[in-house]
């Protein structure tokens, strides 16, 4: 008996059903409509982009199982994104992944290999004859400058952006630094210009990599004595990315390594793109040479998006998904999340997520529920300075007193809870609090939080002192 697109697909979901929640099954599977069968490929009809996402991202190794005991190792999954949208369009509507929007199609296939999506970065060092091997970029297609709405609160980043990007290496803006809060697209801005640039420039080799990720290469490359193919291949980059470069703070190693690469890259030519959530005039712990580096270029601030631009952020994520809602509930969201941008979109992804796992249109009432749950969990980013003042206003002292010399048991005492709050909610190095906070060393960062510790389990008054900051800091 031949098979058949309905026939393949029901076993593959009676394959699922019994491995997923039902509640899962119903939400995810239901919706799904089988349309063709050819070549071993098997079509599926879904309702939306962020339908497809969520099955790639949270279901695609189930996907993979099922369709591979119904049809073998050569398998392949087609999906077929049909979706509605209002926006002045009432044609069924999709778009092109990853390209950019169209509307005049009736439907797109889009042909998903059955692997999983994140591969683990490369060790590139460690590969013989490097100056013949591909290296992967490590960009996120979808952080594009499409994706990426110009508003007041981020024009001048945006605009040197796509002036780095049409000339990497041949404008005043090299280095770039984007700075800014938590969540306000210093990220996407940055995969963007490196995506543009690979665009244009196919020949040209673009990295990303994240600060983080940097110093532990470099750590790596130390420990196996090859430092010097570290260095040699940062230094073959055309156009090098580094996310959150504050994290450098501290790191006398990697900031040195980082300043001998730099310099190269710079006098060759090449196109430095940098992130951080701080402005180079307020880094830590981070050489003067290096600062004065970052500075020869352009830093732009990317600030809270103003209203306008929430909505048209707001719109865009749904026409994207190919998703409606009311005017009056983007109003509503765009009034209410005000934060960042991150927030905003997770808002709207767990929105559509409970419209969808309860079957009910998106109400204002439903809206409302979530942000008031979305916010009231929003861990708040919370400063080490901010930490210093809570600590002095709470033993009723100043922050001079605080960071002095004295050793007054209580000044100590109020002294070791800043440092072991500033550990416990930052993602500063115990060298960088320890610099904030009365230009202590690490040492003494790492006593007072062993000694916080100890006098929780041991004193009573003192466990009362770290349960009421607890309570102020996290308010």
């Amino acid at each position: 008996m031949s098979k058949t697109a309905e026939s393949v697909w029901n076993n593959c979901l009676a394959f699922i059903e019994d491995n997923i929640t039902s509640q899962a099954y119903k939400t995810w599977f239901e919706p799904i409509k089988a349309v063709k069968l050819t070549d071993n490929a098997l079509s599926i009809q879904v309702p939306s982009k962020f339908f497809y996402e969520w099955l790639e991202e949270h279901y695609v190794k189930i996907l993979k199982v099922a369709l591979t005991k119904e049809l073998g190792q050569t398998a392949k999954l087609v999906y077929i994104i049909k979706m509605e949208n209002t926006y002045g369009n009432k044609q069924p509507f999709t778009e092109k992944i990853p390209s950019s929007n169209r509307s005049n199609l009736q439907s797109q296939e889009v042909d998903v290999p059955l692997k999983n999506k994140s591969p683990e970065l490369k060790n590139p060092f460690v590969i013989p004859g490097i100056r013949n091997v591909k290296i992967e970029s490590q960009l996120n297609p979808n952080y594009n400058f499409e994706s990426f709405l110009e508003g007041e609160s981020n024009r001048l980043a945006r605009s040197a952006g796509l002036a780095v990007a049409n000339k990497p290496g041949g404008t005043s803006f090299n280095p770039l630094l984007i700075f800014g809060g938590v969540g306000l697209g210093k990220t996407h801005l940055g995969h963007a210009i490196g995506v543009d640039i690979k665009d244009k420039y196919p020949e040209k080799t673009v990295l990303y990599i994240s600060a983080e990720k940097f110093t532990q290469q470099y750590i790596e490359s130390v420990k196996k004595n090859n430092r010097n193919d570290f260095i040699h291949f940062y230094q073959i980059i055309d156009v090098l990315i580094v996310d959150d470069i504050q994290l450098l703070s501290g790191k006398a190693g990697t900031q040195d390594v980082f300043f001998h690469i730099f310099n190269h890259l710079h006098q060759n030519g090449k196109q430095v793109i940098l992130t951080s959530d701080k402005a180079p005039v307020d880094m830590i712990d981070i050489e003067q040479r290096l600062l004065s580096r970052f500075k020869w270029g352009l830093s732009a601030e990317l600030n809270h998006p103003d209203y306008d631009t929430r909505v048209a952020i707001i719109k865009n994520k749904l026409y994207r998904d190919g998703v409606e809602m009311p005017e009056d509930i983007v109003e509503f969201l765009a009034n209410n999340i005000k934060t960042n941008i991150r927030e905003l979109e997770g808002a709207i992804i767990s929105l559509i997520a409970h419209s969808s796992f309860n079957k009910k249109e998106i109400t204002i009432d439903l809206a409302r529920k979530i942000v008031d749950n979305y916010v009231k969990h929003t861990k708040r980013e919370v400063s080490i300075d901010y930490i210093q003042k809570v600590v002095s206003d709470y033993f009723q002292m100043d922050v001079d007193t605080l960071q002095s010399k004295t050793r007054k048991r209580h000044i100590v005492q109020a002294r070791q809870l800043a440092m072991f709050f500033a550990k416990k909610f930052t993602k500063a190095s115990l060298a960088s609090i320890g610099s904030q906070i009365g230009q202590r060393d690490h040492a003494t960062v790492l006593h007072a939080c062993k000694t916080v510790d100890n006098l929780s389990t041991t004193d009573k008054q003192f466990r009362k002192y770290v349960e009421d900051l607890n309570k102020k800091l996290t308010l």
